[in-house]
């Protein structure tokens, strides 16, 4: 069995951001790391690299220069909306930005492939677990089976059963497909995304329309839902149908789409990690609960798990690091909870909840809010303008 310093089952966002952040530091150039994912067509081995679709699209605010170089499209103003009301948040220090798939993963994997030290394999992960002081991992290779063997896993395949087993805390899905559209008529604001418009149809869920133009004539428009259950294919598209017929569109084509679920939950992921195995990603809680929001949170839980890695100049410490010491819960973790727990219950009224939050609340504070950089005067500050019934009910219920 071939021995790795660290071994990656899965090579998603968590994964790609990880390693990323280990190139970048400098410190584990003398550590051999693979990269385990499962191919996406057969025949597909040991490429340098495998992900060659625009396959998704990450979106984020942010007030710095986080990955500018591949950032398509930034806004200054995003636009919130109910059946009641519309309103322009103008983000002042913030931007809202899009990167696409492509672009972060020729990004990574050409970084990845002028590294000696990193390899990477199209092998469908079956089974891993931690054997004394090392651990193994089990691979389907073109159906036969191989073994490899680490000092490390860093694990981001996602294994549902682990949430849906239990009561204690609720999950809901982020779940939604997009089109990239190109239309005759120039109906789109090039300058405003649509964050929020849940003008939509809510037929008892948290249902709203995303938009992201590109130029007067293209945009992604995305159906989503914060809710229990997934649809049928043809009712988030015909959604989408309809959306676009609203906005005066008759002519237009579907350049891509895309479609994806995302777990929100406040699950204590971080309790199966063991000393030698780390849950990442979704499986590891790095998914921002009550959003959805993926790529912030795991360009900060990635530099976090690197800076914990290497606190030591030595890096062969980092061998016997204990990943249980890694996590540390704190306030937003609660916020989140006490929000999920109202979105479970009480589904039909989650645009209520976010148009109490954006109607008049200061979209700066917002966002910084969000992510999980307030003080807790600040966090007051947003807090205060949610239904305070619902959530004060959400309060006594954790409590009692």
């Amino acid at each position: 069995m071939q021995h790795y310093h660290y071994i990656f089952t899965g090579s998603g966002l968590s994964a790609l951001m990880t390693v990323y952040e280990m190139i970048l530091s400098g410190k584990f150039d003398d550590k051999t790391i693979l990269l385990l994912d499962e191919p996406e067509t057969k025949g597909r081995t040991g490429e340098a690299n495998p992900k060659k679709s625009n396959d998704r699209t990450w979106c984020f605010w942010d007030n710095s220069s986080l990955f500018d170089e591949i950032v398509s499209k930034k806004w200054d103003i995003a636009l919130f909306a109910d059946e009641n009301f519309q309103r322009n948040l103008v983000l002042n220090t913030y931007q809202y930005k899009m990167i696409r798939g492509l672009d972060f993963y020729n990004l990574v994997f050409d970084l990845i492939s002028k590294q000696n030290n990193i390899h990477f394999a199209n092998q469908k992960v079956i089974d891993f677990e931690e054997l004394g002081n090392h651990c193994i991992v089990k691979t389907d290779s073109e159906g036969s089976e191989q073994n490899y063997t680490c000092n490390k896993i860093f694990n981001s395949i996602y294994n549902p059963n682990l949430v849906k087993s239990q009561s204690k805390y609720p999950l809901l899905q982020q779940h939604f497909i997009g089109w990239f559209i190109k239309s005759k008529e120039e109906v789109f604001d090039k300058n405003k995304a649509t964050f929020m418009d849940f003008s939509v149809e809510q037929r008892g869920n948290t249902r709203f329309m995303y938009v992201l133009p590109t130029s007067s004539t293209e945009a992604l428009l995305e159906y989503t839902l914060f809710s229990k259950d997934l649809l049928s294919k043809d009712e988030y598209e015909n959604e989408i149908q309809k959306y676009i017929q609203n906005l005066g569109i008759t002519n237009y084509e579907i350049v891509e789409k895309e479609q994806g679920n995302i777990p929100m939950t406040s699950y204590k992921f971080w309790k199966h990690n063991t000393k030698n195995i780390i849950h990442i990603g979704s499986v590891g809680g790095w998914t921002k609960a009550s959003t959805g929001y993926t790529f912030k949170n795991t360009t900060k839980k990635s530099k976090a798990l690197i800076q914990f890695l290497s606190k030591e100049s030595d890096t062969s410490t980092s061998l016997s690091t204990n990943f249980r010491k890694f996590h540390k819960m704190d306030k937003f973790w609660f916020y989140d909870l006490l929000f999920l727990d109202v979105l479970f219950r009480r589904n039909d009224l989650g645009s209520k909840v976010f148009s109490a939050l954006f109607k008049k609340g200061n979209p700066t504070l917002i966002f910084k809010f969000l992510d999980e950089e307030t003080s807790f005067w600040e966090d007051l500050q947003v807090i205060w303008k949610c239904p305070k019934g619902l959530f004060i009910r959400a309060l006594f219920g954790r409590i009692f």
